[in-house]
């Protein structure tokens, strides 16, 4: 099955996901919409701002959240599913603690990069393909790309949850 159905634009530059249609395209534009809304959330900010904690005694913040969503793009596309050996995308395994020296817009580049490799690994394989899941409590469980693509889904709809929080405490912004 495949749509027929534009994807219709939100007054903020993003596309609604695909409302019918085949599972893969569906899928994606999902994960598309959620990294486009973690790039929204931190649009117009300064450095300074992506650094201020939602509350005490968190210490998340949207620049933390950034650094965590490019280890994650990592972790998940090129380490579960094309079984590749790279170390993190940044010296912390997190990525959640801020470096001085790391700003919002080297952030985002590094995370932009994951996502533009994770895109890459995944173009020709079918949602069937697998890979292994290498630490944690799942070490070794083997998943699908589907899963793989339903878990990022989630995993950047949780975090924008966070970062809807972190966005209207500093400047009051507020939005889906």
């Amino acid at each position: 099955m495949t749509t027929d159905t534009p994807r219709t634009p939100l007054p903020d530059g993003r596309s609604v996901p695909l409302m019918t249609g085949d599972e893969r395209p569906m899928l994606e534009s999902w994960l598309a919409f959620h990294r486009a809304t973690l790039e929204l959330k931190c649009a117009g900010l300064d450095d300074t701002q992506v650094r201020l904690a939602s509350a005490e005694p968190s210490s998340l913040t949207l620049l933390g959240l950034v650094q965590h969503l490019a280890e994650v793009e990592r972790i998940w596309f090129q380490r579960v599913l094309a079984g590749l050996d790279v170390p993190p995308v940044f010296e912390e395994e997190t990525g959640y603690a801020l470096d001085p020296g790391r700003g919002l817009e080297e952030s985002l580049a590094a995370w932009r990069r994951e996502i533009t490799r994770g895109q890459e690994l995944c173009a020709g394989r079918s949602l069937d393909d697998t890979g292994r899941i290498g630490g944690g409590p799942l070490a070794g469980a083997e998943v699908s790309l589907r899963w793989v693509l339903m878990h990022m889904v989630e995993e950047y709809a949780r975090h924008n949850g966070h970062a809807d929080i972190l966005r209207e405490r500093i400047d009051g912004v507020t939005g889906w």
